[in-house]
Order: structure tokens, then sequence, then C-alpha cells
């Protein structure tokens, strides 16, 4: 019999409760429509028609991350000594070492990332039919949304192990030593151990040892899933990948304009209906939650990253799959004022997240919609929560 823990829990619980209680005490991937997958170059090879666009940084993008947290590396540290991995996400600064640790070697196919331009435009974000009230889904309220890009993918396993391998990063999973996993996906033998549970969630279980590159605990690993989207990745760890790639997290606003292709009260980024023409869209939960999965939709669990095409722009797994972070601190008291890229109030001590997970469904967790929105602290991470970059563009003539 698991013991209950009981803390406040919404889908996906905080890292901050297992350090409390330590204190205390395969399917193969396919390339996406219209792509063609080159399995020397590991990448999707999209054609690509000329932008209007550049992707160079702009003083928006700056003022959008100037109150987020600072990477440095030993050498940029003027530090003589090796430094703590991470610091605490609330001193807005973290650092991380070059120095090399145990990473899954192989070799495996997963393609690669790039950027999907929007030329956004005036655009009502939210809805005035709200499943989920108290999330902060209504109202609907229009804002104005600058040219921005967004990965066409979640951010793989195999794009996440390009950035350890240079930069030696250590995710905040990892030096906490557990993360949280759905029991169902748990082996016997790392079940039998745990002895606690989440009131009100049972279902989620603390693993000792559960990471990115471990994500149901001991005895699990990466082969056949560098093309699958990296989890147990807290806020700060989407961040500093993002940053090192050059881009950032996307705002909310953002997350919602490319989710519905710009267009107005969209359930799905592919339109209203779910399953059009009987067939899924989305990874989600199918089966009788918490204990049955039929993985009618072709996955018990997530998918690789270039599956799921949901829009005309190709963008993969906006919802459904995993959970994304993006930029915004959580707040559920919209103004209906008119706002020009809106990117949440200054501070806060939870972080947005959107798109839902292959946890939902429409009977237990109806979030895999471009309105539905929840929250996580940003030091947390979980089996179902991974991200996405971005980027403003500026038009050539600007330039």
């Amino acid at each position: 019999m698991k013991k209950k823990l009981h803390v406040f829990f919404l889908f996906v619980v905080t890292f901050k409760i297992i350090l409390c209680l330590e204190q205390s005490q395969g399917t193969e991937s396919k390339e996406c429509e219209g792509c063609e997958f080159d399995s020397l170059k590991k990448e999707c090879s999209c054609s690509k028609e000329s932008s209007e666009f550049s992707t160079l940084e702009t003083e928006e993008d700056k003022l959008i991350n100037e109150n987020l947290p600072k990477i440095y590396t030993n050498e940029e540290n003027g530090s003589k000594e090796k430094p703590l991995e991470i610091l605490n996400s609330t001193t807005k600064e973290f650092l991380f070492t070059k120095d090399q640790f145990s990473l899954p070697d192989f070799d495996e196919a997963y393609p690669a990332n790039q950027l999907v331009e929007f030329e956004g435009g005036d655009f009502i974000i939210g809805t005035d039919k709200p499943v989920f009230p108290d999330d902060g889904e209504s109202p609907a309220r229009e804002v104005s949304i600058r040219p921005f890009a967004i990965d066409m993918y979640e951010v793989s396993n195999g794009e996440f192990r390009e950035f350890v391998k240079e930069t030696g990063y250590k995710t905040e999973a990892e030096i906490y030593g557990n993360s949280f996993v759905m029991e169902y996906f748990l082996s016997e033998e790392v079940n039998k151990g745990i002895t606690e549970a989440v009131q009100g969630a049972p279902w989620w279980l603390p693993v000792k040892g559960a990471n990115w590159k471990n994500p149901e605990g001991p005895g699990s690993n990466l082969i056949n899933r560098l093309s699958y989207p990296v989890v147990h990745v807290s806020w700060n760890d989407a961040l500093a990948y993002c940053r090192w790639k050059g881009k950032r997290l996307p705002t909310e606003a953002e997350w919602e304009f490319a989710c519905s292709n710009g267009e107005d009260d969209m359930l799905f980024p592919w339109g209203n209906e779910f399953r059009p023409h009987g067939t899924f869209k989305a990874n989600i939960w199918t089966g009788k939650f918490p204990n049955e999965n039929t993985a009618e939709d072709g996955y018990n669990g997530t998918a690789p990253v270039n599956m799921f095409v949901q829009n005309n722009k190709k963008l993969c797994n906006m919802v459904g799959n995993v959970w994304e972070w993006v930029a915004d601190w959580w707040h559920t008291d919209h103004s209906k004022e008119h706002q020009k890229d809106p990117y949440g109030p200054p501070s806060g001590d939870k972080k947005v997240k959107k798109g839902g997970s292959f946890m939902c469904s429409k009977n237990y967790c109806y979030r895999y919609r471009c309105a539905s929105r929840s929250y996580n602290t940003p030091d947390s991470g979980s089996s179902n929560l991974g991200f996405r970059c971005a980027k403003f563009l500026k038009k050539k003539d600007e330039l």
C-alpha cells in the first residue's frame, strides 16, 4: 500500500515535493508529411521557400529575455573552481560546467528541428467557452502578435543530447536525484521499491533516478527513442537549451497563435473536430485512464516529435504528446484590453505550460486544446512535460 503525499497537485507535480520529502526523511519514427527524412544527415529535409524574414535576435527578444535566468559557462563566469551545475531558480542565474559525464552513446537517426515562420497580426487568444474556467482559459481577448518563428517539433532526446555533450549541462532532475513518472509505465522492479504516491493522483510516483536519460527510472534508456521528445526537463532546463540554440521559449500568445495558425476560435490546430474522418490527429490517452491504454492512436506513451502533423504549416504535436513550457508566469486574471505582444506578468512562482499530453483524455484531462493551459513551478518536470523553442522575426527591409 503506497502512502499518499498530502500535497496540492494539478496533473503534473513538482520536484519541490521530493526535496521536502528527502529533507524530512517503440515505434520507429516517420517523416513529416511532405518531407523526406535523410538518414545520413539525420534530419527532415522539408523544402523551404525563400523567406522575407530574418531570425536575427531583435530588441524584443532581449526584452522578453531580460528577466529570465542568465546562463554562464566556467570561462564566461571567470570562475577557476568547478561551479554548481545549477543554482536555485530564485537567484535568476544558473551555471553549467563543461565537464563531461555519463551519456547515452549510440548512433540513431532523429529529425533536425527547423523554424516555422508566422507573420503575426491581430488574433483572439483564450476562449469564451472555457472547459476549465479556473485555469484562466477565458475570456477571449484580442492581441497583436509581431512576426515570429517557432520550432516545427518538440525538442527531441537526440537534440538535447547534443546540448549536453557540448556543455556538460545537468538537468534539475539529475541534481535532485528523482522525478515523477506515471505508475503504468514503471517496471515491476522499480515500482516495488516505491512507498509514496500523490494525494488525489495516485498514478504519479516519485522515482529515484528518473531523468531525461532514464525516463522510467533505473533500467530504462533512450535506445530507439532519440527521435522522441525529451522529458523530465524543468522550465530552467528548457530555457538553457533554447539559449544555447540562440532562441528562447515562446510566449503563451505566440504558442497559441501557432497552434491555431492565427485562426480565431479553433479548438485544435486542424479545426474543431477532434477525429476528422475517424483519424487520430494527436497522441492522447485512449482507453480508461489510468489503468487501460488501448493505444488506438498508435502509441502507448510518447510519440516521435515528427509524428502527428497538425496544420498546413507542418507543425507537429502542438497538442498531445507532451506538455510544453512557455515563457509566461502563470496568472488567471486576464484583461480584455487589447495588448501587443503580451508575455504575462513580470513575476510569479509558477510557469505556464500548454498543449496537454499523451496522458490526457476527454474524460480525464481535456486539455489538448489550443486555449487550454496549466502550470508548474520553474524547477519542476515530469515524464509528460517537454518544450519547443521560438524566435522573433525581423523583416529584411528593417535590417
